[in-house]
């Protein structure tokens, strides 16, 4: 049997075991948009863990960490930073946002905002902002699941078709059984992207150098470059160091299928367990990236799309059946973050949009019906964008940050309580702000004096928002006593 057969038929049979468990979650789904949308505020430390960090890392860990470390180098170890921070955001923020959600029934990002800052207006930018910028992310899971298949069927199923049939399967899964089917599969999901980029790794690091040591050795000798800052093409100067690591911790924890996450907990001390422990997952996944990456980039100097250095690899130098092996799994890390994105958008538009201005009054089988059928229009945004626009995975991850970004002082005037108050009016003039500044800031000008763009924005944003807030109505005594007093209670005396 050919080996592209071997691989192919691997990573559909992966898709099956995805497809059961959707089936298997949809019977027992219960007729509440509750457990639909947010799996009954009953997820568990390993189920929520798991998840979490399956979502976390993606078609961006699996492939473009992979592409980065070929391209630029080993700056890329800034991953490492933006992991451990990501961790005590969560432990931090994360158990906040999640009392809140538990005392008000907070749905998405937007129901708390709206909430707090007494808007409609704030509402809807809210929404618009978290859509948006997470249909990228949408656009970088469908692109790397389009590499993986084209490169395990050795061309002969299209980038563009393997991104459509996969796409299909996410949406599939997840239409079937919300959360819980995204929950599920996340486990299995979670489970076999890092056995399967640690085993890809250390079989490509043997069979093509002779071991780990070797192939550092490699590269220190034909490409120390590679090992050097700010890296052989400039890019990681302290500025974007310091950058890329606000924007991939903030940025996105800010995105809404982190924050749906934060609600669907059992327990705030599930909340504190996850930021102390999903570090040392999500760090250590870059080992292995930077072993293929940096490799990749010895053995494999000439290739025209950096982020696709993994499957080659492996096609080139594993066995067919490990190598279908593997890119199931990588096919697990891009899906494991492609269902979560396309839950939330559709929790955000069903909610905040379809729910709140559309139809107020409607059955829930109504609104679970509408949440379904937004996913397809979501599926079709997603596919046209990955088959139209093409970019290095990270650039458009970091590009998804730096928008959700926008909303860090709303979050951080919620949560942590000051005399000073945020208003309406200026969370509202903070997102302009800060969504013109990013443009400024990544288009017109690219990263003005070497730091990127998505802190520039986020500044801006802060600047703004402080400086109207202090000439216009803050929030309500009644409002600020209710949602400040839940967090004060939560932090400094009762707890769940």
């Amino acid at each position: 049997m050919e080996p592209w057969v071997i691989a192919t038929g691997l990573i559909f049979a992966y898709l099956l075991v995805t497809i059961v468990l959707g089936i298997v979650a949809n019977r027992r789904l219960a007729v509440d948009l509750e457990d639909f949308l947010l799996y009954g505020r009953r997820a568990g430390f390993i189920v929520l863990y798991l998840t979490v960090v399956a979502t976390y890392h993606s078609a961006f860990a699996f492939l473009g960490s992979g592409g980065f470390f070929y391209t630029h180098g080993i700056g890329f170890w800034d991953a490492g930073t933006w992991t451990v921070l990501v961790g005590a955001i969560t432990y931090v923020l994360g158990s906040r946002i999640w009392a809140l959600g538990k005392a008000f029934d907070y749905i998405t990002p937007a129901d708390m905002l709206a909430d707090f800052y007494e808007s409609e207006a704030v509402r809807v930018l809210v929404a618009i902002v978290s859509v948006v910028f997470t249909i990228l992310y949408i656009q970088v899971q469908a692109q790397g699941l389009g590499y993986i298949i084209n490169v395990a069927s050795d061309g002969r199923i299209s980038f563009e078709l393997g991104t459509l049939i996969l796409l299909v399967v996410a949406a599939a899964y997840l239409m079937a059984g919300g959360l819980r089917a995204v929950y599920w599969t996340d486990v299995v999901q979670g489970v076999w992207m890092y056995i399967a980029v640690w085993v890809g790794a250390l079989v490509v690091a043997f069979k093509v150098f002779g071991g780990p040591i070797e192939l550092w050795t490699a590269v220190r000798e034909q490409r120390p470059d590679l090992l050097s800052l700010p890296g052989p093409e400039g890019f990681f100067t302290p500025g974007m160091w310091f950058g890329l690591m606000v924007v991939l911790s903030f940025g996105i924890v800010f995105q809404p299928h982190m924050m749906i996450r934060y609600y669907t907990a059992a327990s705030a001390k599930t909340i504190k367990w996850l930021g102390a422990t999903t570090p040392i997952f999500l760090m250590t996944l870059f080992i292995p990236a930077a072993l293929v990456g940096l490799g990749g980039a010895v053995a494999l100097p000439d290739l025209d799309i950096p982020d696709r250095v993994f499957p080659e690899l492996l096609f080139r130098y594993a066995p067919a059946w490990l190598t279908g092996v593997i890119l199931a799994g990588a096919t697990a890390a891009a899906m494991s973050t492609l269902d979560s994105i396309l839950h939330s958008n559709m929790t955000v538009l069903t909610r905040d949009v379809y729910q709140r201005y559309i139809a107020k009054e409607a059955s829930t089988r109504h609104y679970i019906l509408v949440g379904r059928l937004i996913i397809g229009a979501l599926l079709v945004v997603g596919y046209v964008l990955s088959v139209r626009t093409f970019e290095f995975l990270v650039v458009l991850v970091a590009l998804s940050g730096a928008g959700a970004l926008q909303l860090m002082p709303g979050i951080v005037g919620i949560c942590f309580p000051t005399r000073f108050l945020f208003t309406r009016s200026g969370i509202i003039a903070g997102i302009a702000v800060g969504l013109v500044t990013l443009y400024l800031t990544l288009v017109v000008a690219p990263h003005p004096l070497g730091l990127h763009g998505g802190v520039w924005s986020v500044l801006a944003n802060f600047v703004a928002v402080g400086g109207v807030s202090a000439f216009t109505k803050p929030p309500s005594v009644a409002t600020v006593a209710r949602i400040h007093g839940t967090v004060e209670r939560f932090v400094y005396g009762e707890t769940s």
